[in-house]
């Protein structure tokens, strides 16, 4: 039930981080009893509305298990494959937000112009290859490929997706790595932003890139929606 809260809690963060774009995007955290079973929010409902109760238990094979509502067949594309490939992720986040499907269109990955963005520093995948809505699971083998060990990858033309040992780890990932996107597109557009040099930023990103970092960060967005939205909880 923890794992599902923190599921619901998530969504409406990104509904307020003006994350959704119709019925696009989606947030899996992996059941902890049922491994091979991943939690996920129902087709064509609006991340403002999300709660524990919407929450649908989808199999490996793509079986619901629990839940009387359909998914979004490239949330079980995508999501199905990174669990598979990476059995320490608990948790993928993915949305089509603005500052992160721009970013995309560029096919880099960021610069270590920020303490922030340190936090990705060769962290980061890069996905070249889009194909169209991703609804073969062997485009998500190749997502997962692309992302290796790493804690996000950049899908070219399309967005963002990150990982966590933690729904909020990975939560936490997406929104900071929106909003540096975000802060690159105006640096980059303001003049030639300078770099972090590769020995700094890797002490950053060993300050502000972990596991724990991340999870921290995002207590307070927590405490934040589960106070302001209880319902979420239903």
């Amino acid at each position: 039930m923890h794992r599902k809260q923190r599921l619901a809690g998530a969504f409406r963060l990104f509904a307020k981080f003006g994350f959704s774009e119709g019925v696009a995007g989606h947030i899996t955290a992996r059941d902890p009893e049922r491994t091979d079973c991943f939690w996920v929010n129902p087709f064509g409902v609006h991340f403002a509305h999300i709660r524990v109760s919407d929450l649908v238990l989808v199999d490996g094979s793509g079986r619901v298990i629990e839940g009387n509502m359909p998914i979004n067949e490239a949330a079980f594309a995508i999501h199905s494959r990174v669990h598979e490939a990476r059995p320490d992720v608990i948790a993928a986040a993915h949305a089509h937000s603005l500052y992160g499907k721009t970013w995309s269109t560029l096919g880099r990955l960021l610069d270590p112009i920020t303490q922030d963005a340190c936090a990705f520093y060769q962290d980061c995948g890069l996905f070249a290859d889009y194909t169209g809505v991703v609804y073969d699971t062997s485009e998500g083998d190749r997502i997962a490929e692309a992302m290796g060990s790493k804690k996000a990858v950049i899908l070219q033309n399309h967005g963002l997706l990150t990982a966590g040992a933690t729904v909020d780890e990975a939560a936490w990932w997406f929104i900071t790595m929106d909003r540096c996107c975000q802060s690159q597109l105006l640096a980059d557009a303001a003049g030639k932003p300078i770099k972090i040099a590769h020995e700094s930023a890797v002490v950053a990103w060993r300050q502000v890139g972990g596991p724990r970092v991340g999870w921290f960060q995002f207590q307070p967005l927590w405490d934040l929606i589960s106070r302001e939205q209880p319902d979420l909880f239903e």
